[in-house]
């Protein structure tokens, strides 16, 4: 059974962890992640795109997909749906489909008022299913389905009015950016999120582009508050490098090495190492 976020991640606030917040593509991601949680014991959250929500069919085949393995497969630690920068229309398709949690992502918005008014709406309806709600207050540097940000370091005084909303978590951009960090990328402003932790008081927030982030950032921002890490790029990059390893040592060549179930396994092996080293990096093994 499926649970909203919003008690998993006032507990990792509350513990000075993070959860991680990890991107679903297709069946094997799906199948790896709940994997990698239930070895760590770890509560997890799964999230899903619009585009990633496309290419599976819609968000629908994505919720069925997600209950069904959680039942399948059964797992015993606490796993929730949530719809990652999803826009305003997408909130609803999402919560239709099944989602347990939803992100409003208002941040692209024509104004900041439009966000609040948004948001205030949103929340009502999560809340009266039992749904969590994620909002954003500042862009969120590089591409994520299709909108491009240079990044922002997000206004305290924004981020505590949509937090009075009532929001479960906010993202807040403290010049994280998504995708690969360039090599002149000059780190996370803890003085910025710092001066939103003293805004929104114990509302946990969201690090969005958490892959590539040097570990020790990652701890800080931990300690000040981040209670959710959102990962995606990590987890591609580890399946790419492990199918290429497959394809050039010519083992789709060996006997029915090219059968998908052979051709995949060494992606999905290795988003389930992965993903249980972003755990223990974050602190959330044994946390179920």
């Amino acid at each position: 059974m499926l649970v909203n976020a919003a008690d998993m991640l006032k507990k990792a606030e509350a513990g000075h962890y993070a959860l991680g917040a990890f991107n679903t593509n297709n069946l094997e991601w799906t199948l790896a992640l709940l994997q990698a949680a239930e070895e760590a014991k770890s509560p997890l959250i799964i999230q899903c795109t619009a585009g990633a929500a496309k290419w599976m069919g819609s968000f629908k085949v994505c919720a069925d997909m997600v209950k069904a393995a959680v039942e399948a497969t059964g797992v015993t630690v606490p796993v929730a749906l949530h719809l990652d920068h999803g826009s305003y229309e997408d909130c609803f398709k999402a919560i239709e489909a099944g989602f347990t949690s939803i992100m409003y992502d208002g941040s692209h918005e024509e104004t900041f008022q439009l966000n609040l008014d948004r948001t205030k709406e949103l929340v009502e309806l999560a809340h009266s299913k039992g749904i969590s709600i994620e909002a954003e207050v500042g862009g969120i540097g590089g591409t994520e389905d299709g909108v491009t940000s240079s990044g922002e370091l997000a206004d305290p005084n924004e981020c505590k009015q949509i937090a009075e909303l009532g929001v479960d978590f906010l993202a807040c951009g403290i010049g994280n950016i998504h995708g690969v960090y360039p090599e002149d990328w000059a780190g996370l402003s803890f003085e910025r999120l710092s001066e939103i932790k003293a805004e929104v008081g114990e509302l946990p927030l969201v690090l969005h582009g958490g892959s590539g982030i040097p570990e020790d950032q990652i701890k800080k921002a931990i300690s000040m508050g981040v209670a959710k890490i959102n990962v995606n790029t990590d987890l591609q990059l580890v399946f790419a490098a492990a199918t290429r390893e497959y394809i050039e040592a010519g083992k789709d060549l060996e006997g029915k090495g090219f059968d998908p179930r052979k051709l995949l396994k060494p992606g999905r092996d290795a988003i389930v190492a992965k993903t249980k080293a972003l755990m223990e990096e974050f602190g959330s093994i044994e946390k179920a």
